[in-house]
């Protein structure tokens, strides 16, 4: 294997985690109406907070397999053979593409969760919580209903790659998508 198989890992590890990197920004534009948590307290503290709608949550996950639905077309479009660059067959893909966006906006509640329990209140920085919890909810899940998916995607071999990729770039990647809702004013605060 030279580097440049190990780039193409690592590049199709990213393109492939793209149903779960897009569910919570959109959540931020989908948001609103009525909390997840309806206002109650657990503990005397918020479940979830404000931030947290129902509204935001399914717009989010429907969003990710939006553009994985939309992935697999321009791989159609493009001749890929039966795996659709990596989701699967056309069938299986449809799970991957769910598990992998509703495990991001559940790790997304998981993180909220517990800023709640550490007292922090919504939009307070939790580092490493605030960039990750997502990615560990998209990969939780997809591992739990998809576990050879996962395994043959970012654990096997070489293909660690694109998990390292994935986390190291993660943290940039979260906070520039901060920062232009922040300017958008679409979040309260730029992290």
């Amino acid at each position: 294997m030279d580097a440049l198989d190990v780039i193409v890992i690592m590049l199709t590890g990213f393109w492939l985690f793209l149903p779960a990197m897009l569910p919570n920004s959109a959540a931020v534009v989908f948001g609103g109406g009525t909390k997840m948590d309806f206002g109650r307290s657990w503990r005397g503290k918020r479940i979830f907070g404000d931030g947290k709608s129902w509204r935001g949550f399914f717009g989010g996950a429907f969003s990710g397999i939006a553009l994985g639905l939309i992935q697999i077309g321009i791989a159609a479009l493009c001749g890929s053979d039966s795996d659709y660059w990596g989701f699967g067959d056309f069938y299986g893909n449809i799970g991957v593409l769910a598990t992998l966006s509703f495990g991001a906006v559940l790790g997304d509640l998981c993180g909220a969760f517990i800023k709640r329990r550490l007292g922090l209140e919504r939009g307070a920085k939790a580092p490493v919580l605030d960039q990750y919890d997502f990615v560990i909810g998209a990969m939780c899940l997809t591992a739990l209903f998809f576990p050879d998916w996962v395994y043959a995607h970012y654990i096997e071999g070489w293909h660690i790659a694109a998990l390292i990729f994935l986390i190291v770039v993660m943290f940039a990647i979260h906070r520039s998508v901060n920062i232009v809702g922040y300017r958008m004013g679409l979040k309260k605060e730029p992290w």
